[in-house]
């Protein structure tokens, strides 16, 4: 079982999650959630927290969970657990009272202070209220007319439905808005705001650029707190990271691993660099699980928080808008992880479990039994790593793929597919 649970923060309930059965490749995992929602108590009643059952030993051991086996590498992955917690929302475009963010004291400034100055009149707040239950979540705006770009499972109702949706902007205008389009497998939406005009739309960076160490500074509305801004760093790049309510309902997010704090609400908001552009979306937390030694249950930021690329969100909202759906990179395989004979808990690579005729995997050779240990110089250990490093590529982009066949090491040209 996990020790860890994976949150979505923008959900203001924390959903903990049996992870998917592998008998052949047991591994350690943490629970992630998204914290995507979040805010004070809505009159709804809560459903009550699932509970980790069983725990593995006496240790705590961190880990990613991986892939569901024979889940589609590069396929439809379903979305994570979503919960709407928050005050209802109101009417159409009004105002309200909302802290902007301004240097006061320009010469006390910080790198955090001058960030958040420039970024945060970009960032809104998003209300969704379905049937019995409401909440907020995050959301920035990409557009002067009124696209905004958030997370799918902040907008997405219990059973994947969605409900009246709200969004108020840095300055404290209420707008009602439309849902243009949604992507579970990337967990983003995008929102058209109706009426909007002469916005603030986010300035993006190359997120192919930031490095570890760097200056993140997180935006949004964690518990409800619209213009709320935490700082921190770059913990880590290309974070393979799944999270899953079921064994066939899983996300893989190529994520930015910070520890900026993030907690329910925050979800869709922005990370920006220390220049005040978006280089991630915010989406997911990892939260200590109920039951270990020496530690109680959390719901919110443990230092541990995960966002999207700006460059994959860019593109995939980009496709939304066009077209109401977005592509993703397809290899045509189904995988599992493969472990280490004296541990298996140490994963060496992703086993392929069977090849999609016709796919890009079939044309380039690969079978079942071949274990991928990379993509380009990217390592791959477990099979959530393969789905993650091709979900960040484009499709019809060519990778290389190191591939152990038996004792035998060799590296494969792989042109990527397309799958909606």
């Amino acid at each position: 079982m996990s020790e860890h649970q994976h949150q979505y923060p923008g959900a203001g309930h924390q959903f903990t999650w049996q992870p998917p059965q592998q008998p052949t490749t047991p591994q350690p995992m943490f629970p992630v959630t998204y914290p995507g929602y979040g805010g004070l108590p809505s009159s709804a009643p809560a459903p009550a927290p699932e509970q980790p059952t069983t725990r593995r030993g006496g240790r705590l051991r961190i880990g990613l969970a991986g892939l569901v086996a024979g889940a589609l590498i590069g396929g439809g992955a379903g979305a994570g657990v979503t919960a709407l917690l928050d005050e209802p929302a109101g009417s159409t475009a009004s105002s309200a009272s909302a802290q902007s963010v301004t240097i006061e004291n320009p010469e006390r400034a910080t790198t955090a202070t001058a960030a958040a100055a420039k970024a945060a009149p970009s960032v809104v707040t998003v209300y969704v209220s379905t049937g019995a239950s409401a909440g907020s979540g995050s959301g920035v705006i990409l557009t002067a007319d009124g696209y905004v770009l958030t997370n799918n499972h902040v907008v997405a109702g219990d059973g994947g439905g969605s409900g009246t949706v709200q969004v108020r902007t840095a300055d404290g205008t209420l707008y009602d808005a439309q849902i243009v389009g949604t992507d579970p497998d990337f967990d983003l939406a995008v929102l058209r705001l109706d009426g909007a005009e002469d916005l603030v739309p986010a300035t993006f960076a190359d997120s192919d650029e930031v490095q570890i160490g760097d200056v993140a500074v997180a935006i949004g509305a964690p518990l409800g707190l619209s213009n709320t801004v935490t700082d921190g760093i770059i913990s880590a790049t290309g974070r393979a990271v799944a999270t899953a309510s079921t064994q066939d309902d899983a996300t893989v997010l190529d994520a930015i691993q910070t520890d900026a704090a993030i907690n329910p609400g925050n979800s869709g908001g922005a990370l920006v660099d220390g220049a005040g552009e978006v280089i991630g979306i915010n989406t997911a937390i990892a939260t200590v699980a109920s039951g270990l030694p020496g530690g109680q249950s959390q719901s919110g930021n443990i230092g541990v928080g995960f966002a999207i690329p700006g460059n994959t969100a860019q593109r995939v909202a980009q496709e939304i808008i066009s077209t109401g759906t977005a592509s993703r990179a397809f290899l045509g395989v189904t995988a599992r992880t493969a472990t280490d004979d004296q541990n298996r808990e140490v994963g060496t690579g992703a086993e392929v479990a069977t090849v999609e005729p016709g796919s890009a995997a079939d044309e380039a050779a690969l079978q079942a039994g071949d274990v991928v240990t990379a993509v380009g110089d990217r390592p791959v250990t477990t099979s959530t790593e393969l789905t993650a490093a091709i979900r960040s590529q484009a499709p019809g982009k060519t990778v290389e793929l190191t591939v152990r066949r038996g004792s035998d090491a060799r590296t494969v040209e792989v042109t990527l597919g397309k799958t909606n």
